[in-house]
């Protein structure tokens, strides 16, 4: 299938099938008459890329995590690791951004009970 018809078919943003291009990471993806042809597990591997995209994997982390993918089973704990990194700093994103919402309420708290001003 060309890039248009998995765009459409599968609603993957253009810019996530260019970036999966530019990885060089599957034999399958060939161009035929200058488009290039995408099968089902070059959509299977698009779906990961658009998942670890959601979750907060930047383009060079994506491009680690999926060559490391493609190497199989012997690198699973390379890529567990990997995830709860980014578990870990969003974990510490969200606890910050709690704080920060404690001050607010806390300062919302003071104004409205007259403290400050």
């Amino acid at each position: 299938m060309t890039m248009k018809e998995a765009c459409k078919k599968y609603h993957i943003p253009v810019k996530i099938l260019k970036e999966y291009e530019s990885f060089g990471l599957c034999e399958a993806v060939k161009k035929v008459m200058g488009e290039w042809q995408y099968d089902d597990q070059d959509i299977e591997r698009l779906s990961m890329i658009m998942t670890l995209h959601d979750i907060g994997f930047d383009k060079g982390e994506v491009e680690a995590y999926m060559r490391l993918m493609l190497e199989g089973e012997k690198t699973r704990q390379q890529r567990i690791a990997m995830l709860n990194q980014k578990r870990g700093r969003t974990l510490d994103e969200i606890h910050f951004k709690e704080k920060q919402i404690e001050y607010m309420d806390y300062l919302r708290y003071e104004m409205q009970n007259g403290t400050f001003s």
